[in-house]
């Protein structure tokens, strides 16, 4: 939805979830201990990521670190188990939280992520908290698992992504670890706009957020995500 928002207005994107969960994977593929935050931490700092695009599309199809295309790797159940704790370092986030400030400081942006109006972008002219019901949220992330008809190879377990079940226990677990962490906990901002997508289709969501910030003053912009 965050793609297409962006899209709708011409703005740049900024998946600032794909860059937590590409530190994840990683450290998981260094062989570092997760529980490690310094080690973990070095990751974040030293290892470049990036977005890469598709012919003739303004936004960003493919995540990279260290020039490694982890798009696929990074939505394995693995990487899901291990995120939260990866985020709730403060070095991680401090490292992270600078690159997406500047981005957005030089992008007419859509940002997406748990903690972009509380502490990313306080500032922020349109902050959107959007939830839905956690059972509609798994059989949501089931078909986008079905849909990229990717196996991935993992070496380190054999994890059914495609289970409703366990994913709906994964994603309750993971909402606990981040609205309990001290560091940028998952909550929403005070002046954010909820909107609960359970029965609502995208399409709709999409054009309920666009005219939202058209009524704030957003403008078409330039894409110039690049």
């Amino acid at each position: 939805m965050a793609k297409r928002v962006a899209r709708s207005l011409g703005f740049s994107y900024l998946d600032t979830g794909a860059m937590y969960r590409a530190v994840t994977y990683k450290a998981l593929a260094s062989g570092l201990d997760i529980s490690d935050a310094q080690a973990v931490a070095d990751v974040a700092r030293t290892q470049a990521i990036e977005f890469g695009f598709k012919p003739g599309e303004a936004l960003p199809s493919n995540v990279f670190i260290a020039n490694e295309d982890v798009t696929n790797q990074i939505r394995t159940p693995l990487v899901d188990a291990h995120v939260s704790a990866v985020s709730s370092y403060p070095e991680v986030r401090e490292a992270l939280v600078a690159q997406q400030r500047a981005f957005g400081a030089a992008h007419d942006t859509v940002m997406e992520g748990r903690d972009i109006g509380t502490a990313v972008f306080p500032e922020a002219e349109l902050k959107i908290f959007l939830t839905a019901q956690p059972e509609v949220r798994a059989r949501r992330r089931v078909m986008q698992n079905i849909s990229r008809k990717t196996q991935v190879a993992v070496e380190y377990a054999v994890i059914d992504n495609t289970n409703e079940q366990q994913v709906l226990e994964e994603i309750l677990r993971r909402d606990l670890e981040d609205e309990s962490r001290e560091v940028s906990p998952l909550v929403a901002a005070e002046d954010s706009i909820e909107i609960d997508s359970t029965h609502i289709g995208t399409g709709k969501v999409v054009a309920r957020i666009v005219e939202l910030a058209r009524d704030r003053g957003a403008e078409q912009g330039e894409r110039s995500l690049r």
